[in-house]
């Protein structure tokens, strides 16, 4: 079971057929969760169909469900971490969050980030103590393996990757430059080596894999690097339209618009849907799969071609 849920009166599970339904009554019966009728579990989301039904009800009810808009469960405003949530506020604003005159509540309800008292993903994901506890699914899991094929019985590397959102995007950079060749290129004998694929590559779509990612799906992103590749999966494929020729082409749709608006600031990201042409500029070997079926999107950059010896 998922522990994104919401804080709202029981209601009767009503039909999917019913037209009326509101958003609040939606995310009422999510949180019944295995007592409703329409479970929420990892199984059934993985086909995508509850969600895409899900949504579409909420819209049609004249509201938008955003994964990141969803409060969690078991949370309180003690869960957030003040310093990097006051460093990030003062950075941001240009003053202290206590020279608002507002209280914590106030202030993180103000800019999104909790309802009435309770922290919502993008709170917990952005400025939790420890986010895993109350979301264990969203981390990012890093293998690195000796080889091209993924049930490789040997690994160099690997790591569960938790924290908030910030803190996954540092560490998979460090999992990702420990784990590629550097190379010398034009650069003096002792001048350290450059990454032998730009990192400015793997910032966009790193970013581009937490920040844009289905939070509905009980899933972590999977970054894997094997000798010829290194794949970045993401939960949920692309969404609405959108195909892998347009967003080569900055088309996008903003998937978690809390993250993405705070995403801004913490985080190399400009929006727009300017990181992935900006990625397969610096770097043509990079292929997207929008994985409909399978209810994913897998980013595969192809490494340069292996050296003798190595």
């Amino acid at each position: 079971m998922s522990s994104v849920v919401v804080h709202q009166p029981e209601v009767a599970a009503p039909s999917t057929s019913d037209a009326a339904m509101t958003p609040q009554a939606l995310l009422a019966l999510i949180a019944n969760g295995e007592d409703s009728r329409h479970q929420f579990k990892r199984d059934v989301m993985h086909t995508d169909a509850l969600a895409a039904e899900l949504v579409a009800l909420a819209n049609t009810a004249g509201g938008l469900l955003h994964a990141d808009e969803v409060p969690v469960a078991r949370t309180t405003i003690n869960d957030i971490a003040l310093s990097p949530f006051n460093a990030y506020f003062e950075r941001r604003y240009g003053r202290p969050a206590s020279a608002t005159g507002q209280d914590l509540p106030q202030l993180l309800h103000n800019l999104n980030l909790a309802q009435h008292g309770t922290p919502n993903l993008a709170g917990m994901l952005l400025f939790g103590r420890t986010p895993a506890v109350h979301l264990p699914a969203f981390i990012v899991k890093a293998v690195a393996f000796p080889g091209m094929a993924l049930h490789d019985d040997h690994y160099n590397d690997s790591e569960d990757i938790d924290g908030s959102l910030p803190e996954q995007y540092q560490r998979s950079m460090a999992f990702i430059k420990r784990n590629l060749h550097h190379v010398q290129g034009e650069q003096g004998f002792n001048s350290p080596g450059q990454l032998e694929v730009p990192p400015a590559v793997f910032e966009e779509l790193l970013v581009n894999a937490l920040v844009h990612r289905d939070y509905f799906i009980q899933a972590p992103v999977r970054l894997l690097i094997f000798a010829d590749r290194v794949e970045i999966t993401s939960p949920g494929h692309l969404p609405n339209h959108l195909d892998t020729q347009q967003i080569r082409f900055g088309l996008s749709n903003l998937r978690n618009p809390a993250l993405a608006s705070h995403a801004f600031h913490l985080l190399p990201y400009r929006g727009l849907g300017s990181g992935i042409p900006r990625a397969t500029a610096a770097w043509p070997g990079i292929e997207f799969i929008d994985d409909r079926r399978g209810n994913q999107f897998k980013v595969v950059i192809q490494r340069p071609a292996m050296r003798l010896g190595e």
